[in-house]
């Protein structure tokens, strides 16, 4: 059965790789397979080969099961030709609504479309920007969930940023079911926003509204406390009510999973709720008769953990943990509890067959990785040891076990995770979420008092920790190779005492720590121009030196391009350090990340245009202003800057636009430009000094392709292999503009555009020029347009 399980899996996580679905002919023919394998078996003579046509047919039925699930997912969905049109939806607000400044985001299920021939997903993810703050939305609640609304909408089909190391954010949106986002109109033309009912009697809405009225509670009670989204996050799972300062620190002391409602969590409700009813059921003998106590708990913690599920939101992490607690307590239930590896694969097959997107998550390796890695060191023991021990065992299997997977995952490990969880894990778990919970219900403020008085305590632990200068272990992206050399290290590490030579395993580790991403040669020059919407972000690498040019735009005051994109994608790629951050001018577009990168790793010099006062000046150690004339050279690569001029600067006619740093990178090989928000005066100034040196095989567009740019003499004068446009999907400024299009290609400019390819990497080496977007790179079928 496990032989079974693992290649049912491995089929489900080959079919989540495809770039395509398989059409109906494949699908047929592989039906075909699983059959003609479990026929073939019994005529096998060797036991390796029936075990081989065994997994062979279950990999092959995961293919298939994965393969009809994401048909089924893929025909919901918005028409293309409806795509940025004004239709007007009624439905249900589905979800938890959540506030952001400015506005509100929720899920909406759609009940009727108008006009009729509009093609619209059952399910959509709508914002409307109504103007209100977070306070001022705690304060008013305009939206509730459970509501029926009438709503004008323009809707988009699922769209991310597609980034390397970044987050799949059309994966995430397909495994909840969500196949559309858009935004309430607003404004006098907009139509009619209209409440039709003030709630829609259903379940999944009943425990939707119920937990909103939990967290307007936990706001009235808690509104002056710092950590009250926390509490809010272990009660409900709404995990967007905390800051995210908060999660940096929980992140680097290794305790996110706790501060949500995680399946450890779940496990302590049901544990607890067993352990209960085991007690109360004994003493009844007429019960305990009738039927034994300890199915009865079994049964008692599936509902409590059901019950735990649907007051989170069914969140993916609290159903994998469902799963795992139902499939438990049925085989114990049924007399079938074996040993726990069989349970654990039965817990995989539920889970994978529910969900076969759950592969798509971190949190299900992680989550199954940690299961496996406790009863690995669990089970088969001679003697049990000391409580203890044991706990101490455990806490360095599931540490050490897990950080393959968190380099692998987030090219990350937290050090300080073992001191943080020994500390956050019974202090959360088994006293401030029971608290929250308790605080929940209307009489009892105490326990959201208290468990709020024991968060800042743990709190002070945690920000200590993580201020230590070792707290974290960063590093590049193992290479695949090196992680199942891993894998097989940590097996033999963990083996029971009395194996020899337990600590060679640590020696399977070390490559992948040591095997670094390969160099580029010398005079070769790499740049990746960062998919971050509407904005500019571009990393320029020689063999030994990075620079980054501009660094996207901030979303809002918690989240920018910088912490989401560009860190990450960094860390990746075994980058630590910058030798050079250029900011191009001042706007927030290409300046709105650069304090996020700034904070979160060295940097060696700003060169920008931003005036002194700027608060990204500010933060750097080294700063030069960038001006015509100044040059250097990395690993036989010149760096130079064409513009502005330095008499520009004391001229207040000068827009912050025409003020941008223009960059010419020359390797060996060929030489790229990038131009900022350069407009035509500004072009019309650099062609007066530099007209002779602007061709470039690489150019990233100036100003996104907005018509106020790339004169056609700045095109001629450039002509450009590549022309790589940095704009966002379906922006509102229609970049880039048709007749820029027109005037690149017909200088004869292959066009590669951010908002179609995602982030776009180029590389001029001694091969030439070769350009290859993150789509490209990653493609996967839920991408197609």
């Amino acid at each position: 059965m496990r032989f079974a399980v693992a290649a049912f899996a491995l089929g489900v996580w080959l079919l989540e790789r495809q770039a395509r679905l398989p059409g109906a002919a494949l699908l047929a023919a592989l039906a075909v397979l699983p059959a003609a394998a479990t026929g073939l078996r019994p005529l096998a003579r060797a036991p390796w080969v029936r075990r081989v046509a065994f997994a062979c047919a279950f990999a092959v039925l995961g293919f298939l099961w994965a393969a009809l699930w994401g048909h089924w997912r893929m025909a919901d969905r918005l028409d293309p030709a409806w795509e940025g049109r004004d239709i007007e939806l009624t439905g249900v607000v589905a979800g938890l609504p959540q506030p952001f400044d400015g506005g509100v985001r929720f899920d909406f299920d759609v009940e009727s479309v108008a006009p009729r021939e509009a093609r619209v997903p059952r399910r959509v993810s709508l914002a409307w920007y109504d103007g209100l703050s977070r306070e001022e939305y705690q304060a008013v609640v305009p939206l509730r969930a459970g509501e029926r609304w009438r709503l004008p909408v323009r809707l988009k089909l699922p769209h991310g940023q597609a980034n390397p190391h970044g987050f799949d954010y059309e994966a995430w949106l397909l495994e909840r079911g969500i196949r559309a986002t858009g935004t309430v109109r607003t404004g006098p033309r907009a139509g009619t926003r209209e409440r039709l009912d003030a709630m829609v009697l259903r379940p999944g809405y009943a425990v939707e509204r119920v937990r909103e009225a939990v967290r307007e509670r936990f706001w009235d009670v808690l509104s002056e406390h710092r950590y009250a989204g926390i509490l809010i996050a272990l009660a409900i799972g709404d995990q967007k009510a905390i800051e995210a300062g908060e999660w940096d620190v929980f992140n680097r002391t290794g305790v996110n999973h706790l501060m949500s409602i995680s399946g450890l969590h779940v496990t302590m409700v049901s544990g607890l709720a067993a352990a209960l009813m085991l007690f109360a059921w004994r003493r009844s003998p007429s019960l305990a008769l009738r039927f034994p106590a300890q199915k009865a708990a079994a049964l008692a913690g599936v509902a409590a953990a059901l019950g735990y599920c649907l007051i989170s939101g069914f969140a993916v992490p609290a159903q994998r943990t469902l799963y795992m607690v139902a499939t438990v307590a049925l085989a114990l239930v049924l007399d079938r509890l074996s040993s726990a590896s069989r349970v654990l694969a039965l817990a995989l097959l539920v889970v994978l067959l529910l969900d076969p997107w759950a592969v798509l998550s971190p949190g299900f390796w992680l989550s199954f990785g940690a299961v496996a890695l406790i009863f690995y060191v669990g089970s088969g023991r001679i003697a049990r040891p000391h409580w203890l021990a044991e706990w101490g065992a455990m806490q360095w299997a599931v540490t050490v076990g897990l950080a393959p997977l968190l380099l692998a995952l987030f090219q990350q490990v937290s050090l300080a995770s073992p001191v943080a969880n020994a500390v956050a894990i019974p202090v959360v778990s088994a006293v401030v979420a029971p608290l929250a919970l308790a605080g929940a219900v209307p009489p009892l403020d105490f326990a959201l008092e208290f468990g709020h008085w024991l968060l800042e305590w743990l709190m002070r632990l945690l920000h200590w920790l993580a201020s230590l200068e070792g707290a974290v272990w960063q590093q590049h992206a193992p290479q695949a190779w090196t992680l199942l050399l891993a894998f097989v290290g940590i097996a033999w590490m963990l083996l029971p005492r009395g194996f020899p030579s337990r600590w060679m395993g640590a020696v399977l580790l070390l490559p992948m720590a040591t095997v670094a991403p390969e160099e580029l040669p010398r005079g070769a020059l790499a740049l990746t121009v960062f998919d971050v919407g509407q904005g500019l972000a571009v990393l320029v690498r020689t063999r030994s030196h990075a620079l980054l040019y501009d660094a996207g735009p901030a979303w809002s005051p918690d989240s920018d391009s910088g912490s989401r994109v560009i860190v990450p994608a960094l860390r990746g790629q075994g980058l630590n350090a910058l030798d050079a951050l250029v900011v191009s001018h001042d706007d927030t577009d290409h300046s709105g990340g650069a304090l996020s990168v700034m904070r979160a790793l060295p940097v060696a010099q700003l060169r920008s245009s931003l005036p002194a006062s700027s608060g990204i000046a500010q933060a750097a150690p080294y700063r030069i202003p960038c001006a015509d004339g100044g040059a250097w050279e990395w690993d036989s690569v010149r760096f130079e800057f064409l513009h502005p001029a330095m008499k520009r600067y004391a001229d207040p006619g000068t827009s912050a636009n025409n003020l941008s740093c223009v960059l010419k990178v020359s390797g060996r090989h060929g030489t790229a430009l990038l131009a900022g928000d350069l407009e035509w005066r500004g072009e019309s100034d650099l062609l007066s000094r530099h007209a002779q040196d602007l061709h470039a095989r690489v150019l990233v567009v100036p100003h996104h392709g907005s018509r106020s740019s790339s004169t056609g003499a700045f095109v001629r004068a450039v002509a450009p292999e590549v022309a790589v446009f940095a704009v966002g999907y379906r922006n509102r400024f229609g970049h880039p503009r048709p007749e820029v299009v027109a005037r690149y290609e017909g200088q004869g400019s292959r066009i590669v555009r951010t908002d179609a390819s995602g982030a776009v990497h180029a590389l001029i080496d001694e091969a030439g020029v070769s350009v290859l977007g993150q789509r490209d790179r990653a493609p996967r079928y839920w991408h197609g347009r």
